[in-house]
């Protein structure tokens, strides 16, 4: 099995691609066949309460532990999302694309771009 099929997580539940049927993937993140089907749930509870609130979970429910046990989870969609802009960038210098067009398109300086990912290239 290749080695990325590991690192792939649902940025919404978290679960590894090798443990869902299917993952979607987009700019940056992820979504499994599970959440999927979730949201198709949610949206079609829209239609019968206009009042549903999208956020899962709901942090103003949550305790301080759930909270503090949820934080991992976002970090580790910090670090995917991360993982994956880097690649871009390692794509786009490949290219030759300059560090002014690159930090430009990700509202930085050159410079800024540079700093950030000189050593992925």
């Amino acid at each position: 099995m290749p080695d990325w099929k590991e690192k792939i997580h649902c940025s919404f539940c978290h679960k590894k691609s090798t443990d869902v049927d299917k993952m979607i993937a987009g700019p940056g993140v992820h979504i499994c066949n599970e959440c999927v089907g979730l949201c198709g749930e949610i949206l079609e509870g829209e239609k019968l309460a206009s009042s549903t609130d999208p956020r899962l979970p709901v942090w103003e429910t949550l305790t301080e532990e759930q909270i503090l046990e949820h934080l991992p989870k976002i970090a580790a969609v910090q670090a995917q999302v991360d993982d994956n802009l880097r690649d871009w960038v390692g794509h786009l210098r490949g290219r030759d694309v300059s560090w002014e067009r690159i930090g430009g398109s990700l509202g930085m300086t050159r410079q800024s771009a540079w700093e950030r990912f000189k050593s992925e290239t």
